[in-house]
């Protein structure tokens, strides 16, 4: 794999040599007399594209502010790796949106990311939130700006941990700035990862109305998008603004054929075809949706155990689940066939309604504004502000079960009286007689996310020469609604129970007390097949409706100047005060509260709020310029205290520095330590309830005492204690409790982050072009991480403790009733330790060309750990390299300009793997071994294997008159597929992995359309 590694990236890198880098692309010129918006995002018209060759001789004497620093400087060189990619970039590449550029190769780096596709799960930020994370840290770990500000969460539901990318304005962003170091020194919490900077035009000037559209070549999942931006300077006052408009359509399984049949993909011995292994040929109908992949059993009944001819087999068998089979007169049952696991139905045309991608509407808006006041230090009073609405749609496909209570008039004689399982919440404390799994159909699942941010301040001279000052405050404002389709658990319950009429109908038995009540229909064969009268679909399904209210406030104010100067140049410093507060209030729906949704997880209301004040400095020492092997050495120092009101105060550092021995060539690196404060959702989520499997209690169906291992022998030495029988087996349900962690004590996570690279930027003659390289290594590792313990782990280390304590322990989240049922409690919790490593290489490569200019950029990460540990007596489990996890990741493109035509062609490549999944899965965190044995078992019944993955993208740009610029291409030009895997281990979508680095659109292709006025 070494090898096929080096070869790919080697093949690749003369094609592009990366994007937009070090003296080009690291930094921003800021023009301090006219821009509407914060100084720190300021950018002259000469400076805007990052692809710019002679940006340092445009630019030169103009004022600077690089993201990942609040000192403005009047060069380009900076002591950490940034990446820029600026709007034409964006145009070219066909993105429909500032949220899918962010999620891509050039930014993400191969870390997965909440997008369009989850909308079938549940995420952090609700339905249809679009999130970042770098370095595989998760979004929680990642500080996004918008021009220099933090971008307060967005979104729906009680885990609100992040921005929302979808509320970003389309239209008037300029460019894109990426730190991927941390910078909590600098900015406070949140910034472990890195920074994402987004940064508007300041430049605009008159009239602009921009469009763009995606069409996937399915003709589904069309996303479309129109804009009006305008601009407007004069001596004293700016106005820029912006007003924009997308809908992006659902692009369903059906849409794309290579989703529509799940399989679960497992198989008959190492190197056997995918599918033989499954219980149907892979070409069997039968085969797709089983329940190992996305089907659910439907028009099935289930039963106490009897005899009964099997569907498959055509033989008398004992079975507990049947299909109706009216031409079936013969056999203990009549009318019935028995199925097993694998043979019973669990396939509806109708799953193949649900999204791939998830539908979008969403309303933008965008103001900014300065004016000069020509007192208080020549001060300018600025203002900006945002406001967007989204509406979003996942429609779900929905079995319902319908339990037949014991003596119930609504079944025939023959099964009345039969014992098929305990009471249940909807059986009235009755036995249940007979079980109806139904495929019911799609439901509804929609949200309307209201976020506003306004912000506004003053700045200007300081009482010293060439010193500056900004007062700042701003205001976030985010109102979610969230509205499902549901089952109301109390409505079955009084639907189910019934009493039968003299003219041969039903009525509730309690009926006087709920005469809106309709009684569920007889049992039949139509009724399993899910032909439902609609007055009792009307009754027993409501729109559930939740809310979440999140607001945050800010307040800073800032100086910066020179301090005394060198013979290298000023120190400079800069210095501040912050204040913030956050609350958040999520009210669900009161069936939610009260666990009243039949089939869904429980939740209740997620309220809390905190504060926090810091302090902080900056400061710039250049100590050596233009001598002998120190062409320019240059120090960077930044500090912050940082006081929450739930966790305390904490102090973060870092110091960097930038050696040019001679002129083309550099060594730069950096060390910090960084601080995060568990968000509100961290410490307050309200308990959200959920269920796990039987299998999840360690205590069931232990193998007999001379088969099992030695954590057996501790899991069933420790289940006798409490009374359980060698032989025990988990029937009645594990219901799982998930909450904040606040009362658990929790606290703040700290991390340190540390980068160390080399620049070389030769001066080459004019006919040989200009070249552009970087190098840099990148070390973070997160301690005392915030975790949410998962249900089962809570089980497993509860029953495993070699000194169990029933009461004490992780054993203290536990509770085994009577009837062994087990309810179990997870919180947030300070446990994990994450450790990231790896290399980034940037290049780029420009020169004149057929009298032309052809630009060649590449960007390549190799991650060489990605380790986790949920318990310090753990060895870390390296997750790099997995299926989800690739060590290898890159994005490349080349242009060419001519005139007013610019052709470009892009390649974003994803890593395969071959043998590191396997491993992974076979690897135990408490020996640090991965048994031989047990990977070998995995390659002979599972396929987890995928190739190197590709994409490839054309355009083709034309400018008309610096009027008129038109852009037209096709994205994934070789409609390439998702890789295919078994239905183990991951999350998938059908057989593709659920990773956002997969395409599962298709070939899909677009135009953009900008005019001047």
């Amino acid at each position: 794999m070494k090898l096929s590694h080096l070869y790919v990236a080697t093949a690749l890198t003369p094609l592009a040599i990366a994007i937009a880098l070090p003296a080009a692309a690291q930094t921003i010129a800021t023009d301090t007399q006219t821009s509407p918006v914060p100084d720190p995002t300021q950018v002259p018209a000469d400076a805007q594209s990052p692809q710019s060759p002679n940006a340092d001789a445009q630019s030169a004497g103009a004022d600077i502010v690089v993201t990942g620093s609040r000192i403005r400087r009047d060069e380009y060189s900076v002591a950490e790796p940034i990446t820029v990619v600026g709007r034409d970039e964006i145009t070219q590449a066909g993105f429909a949106s500032i949220a899918d550029a962010l999620q891509s190769n050039a930014i993400a780096q191969g870390a997965s990311q909440i997008n369009s596709a989850y909308g079938g799960f549940v995420t952090d930020g609700g339905g249809g939130a679009n999130t970042l994370g770098l370095r595989g840290l998760g979004p929680n770990r990642t500080l996004i700006l918008l021009n220099g500000r933090r971008l307060a969460p967005g979104g729906t539901r009680g885990s609100l941990l992040a921005a929302d990318l979808n509320v970003l304005p389309n239209a008037i962003v300029e460019r894109i700035e990426v730190l991927k170091a941390g910078a909590s020194s600098v900015y406070g919490s949140d910034a472990v990862a890195g920074v994402v900077n987004i940064i508007t035009d300041q430049k605009l000037n008159g009239l602009q109305l921009n469009f763009q559209v995606n069409v996937p070549e399915v003709g589904a999942g069309i996303d479309r998008r129109g804009s009006a931006s305008f601009g407007f300077n004069n001596d004293r006052l700016s106005i820029i603004g912006s007003a924009e408009y997308r809908k992006r359509d659902t692009l369903s399984r059906n849409d794309v054929p290579f989703f529509g049949c799940p399989i679960g993909g497992f198989l008959n011995g190492e190197g056997s075809a995918f599918g033989s292994g499954d219980n149907f040929a892979p070409d069997d109908p039968r085969a797709c949706f089983t329940i190992d992949n996305g089907g659910v059993t439907i028009n099935t009944l289930g039963l106490p155990t009897r005899d009964a001819i099997g569907r498959t087999s055509g033989t008398i068998g004992r079975f507990n689940r049947f299909v109706p089979a009216p031409g079936v007169t013969t056999g203990p049952f009549p009318g019935y066939l028995g199925v097993g696991t694998y043979d019973r139905d669990t396939f509806d045309p109708r799953q193949e309604e649900e999204p791939l991608i998830n539908s979008a509407e969403i309303y933008t808006g965008y103001l900014a504004a300065t004016y000069k006041l020509g007192f208080l230090g020549d001060a300018e009073v600025y203002g900006e502000l945002l406001a967007t609405r989204r509406k979003s749609s996942t429609p779900l496909y929905r079995q319902l079960s319908l339990d037949y209570l014991q003596g119930s008039p609504l079944l025939p004689t023959a099964i009345r009286n039969g014992a098929f399982a305990n009471p249940t919440n909807t059986s009235s404390g009755r036995l249940i007689a007979a079980r109806a799994f139904i495929g019911y159909g799609m439901t509804s699942s929609e949200q309307t996310v209201d976020y506003v941010r306004a912000s506004g301040g003053v700045r200007g001279d300081f009482f010293f020469p060439r010193w500056r000052y900004d007062a700042y405050v701003g205001k976030s404002f985010n109102d979610g609604t969230y509205e499902a389709e549901s089952f109301l658990t109390d409505r079955l319950a009084n639907s189910l129970n019934v009493v039968a009429n003299a003219n041969g109908t039903f009525s509730c038995a309690s009926a006087a007390a709920n005469p809106t009540c309709v009684a569920a229909p007889a049992l039949t064969a139509g009724v399993i097949g899910g032909d439902l009268p609609a007055a009792f679909r009307n009754y027993i399904v409501q729109n559930t409706i939740g809310k979440t209210r999140f607001r945050e406030t800010t307040y800073a104010f800032n100086i910066d100047g020179p301090l005394f100067h060198l013979p290298a140049g000023d120190v400079q410093v800069a210095l501040g005060v912050e204040h913030r507060r956050q609350s958040i209030d999520d009210q669900p729906d009161l069936n939610s509260i009260n666990g009243n949704l039949f089939g869904l997880t429980a939740a209740t209301p997620t309220v809390g709020k905190d504060n926090v004040k810091e302090g902080f400095g900056e400061i710039f020492v250049p100590i050596f310029e233009d001598k002998p092997f120190f062409y320019r050495l240059n120090l960077t120092g930044s500090a912050r205290y940082t006081d929450y009101a739930s966790y305390g105060s904490d102090v973060t550092y870092k110091v960097a520095g930038e050696w040019e021995p001679f002129r083309g060539f550099g060594v730069r690196g950096s060390y910090g330590t960084s601080y995060r404060a568990p968000a509100l959702a961290e410490q307050f989520l309200g308990a959200t309830s959920g269920f796990l499997p039987t299998t999840s209690d360690p205590c069931s169906a232990l193998p007999v005492a001379d088969e099992q291992s030695p954590n057996q022998r501790i899991i069933a030495r420790n289940c006798a204690s409490i009374g359980l029988p060698a032989d025990f087996e988990q029937r009645s349900g594990i219901t799982s409790f998930r909450v904040g962690g606040a009362e658990a004590g929790l606290s703040a996570e700290t991390s340190t982050n540390w980068t160390i690279g080399a620049v070389v930027r030769p001066q080459l003659p004019e006919s040989v072009g200009q070249l552009s390289l970087s190098l840099d290594y990148f070390d973070v590792k997160v301690d005392n991480g915030v975790s949410d313990l998962s249900g089962a782990t809570i089980l497993q280390r509860c029953y495993g403790n070699a000194n169990f304590d029933a009461t004490g322990g992780f054993c203290r989240f536990v509770q085994r009733d009577a009837n062994q049922a087990l309810t179990v409690t997870s919180s947030f919790v300070n446990l994990s330790e994450n450790i990231v490593k790896g290399f980034e290489f940037n290049g780029r490569y420009a020169r004149e060309l057929l009298g032309g200019k052809f630009i060649l950029n590449a960007n390549v990460t190799k991650y060489t750990e990605q380790s986790t540990r949920l318990f310090p007596e753990e060895f870390l489990t390296d997750s790099n390299g997995i299926v989800t996890s690739p060590d290898w990741v890159g994005n490349f493109d080349a242009t060419f300009n001519v005139d007013a035509v610019t052709i470009r062609y892009g390649l974003d490549w994803t890593d395969g793997d071959r043998n590191r999944t396997y491993d992974y899965f076979a690897f135990d965190n408490l020996t640090g071994i991965s048994d031989p044995e047990l990977v070998q078992e995995y390659r002979d019944n599972y396929y987890l294997e995928v190739d190197n993955y590709f994409l490839h993208s054309l355009s083709l740009q034309f400018n008309v008159q610096k009027q008129f610029q038109f852009t037209v291409g096709v994205r994934n030009m070789l409609d390439t597929k998702p890789p295919r895997i078994s239905a183990v281990g991951f999350t998938t979508v059908a057989n593709a992995p659920l990773y956002s680095g997969y395409d599962y659109v298709g070939r899909q292709f677009f135009a953009n359309a900008n005019i001047k006025f």
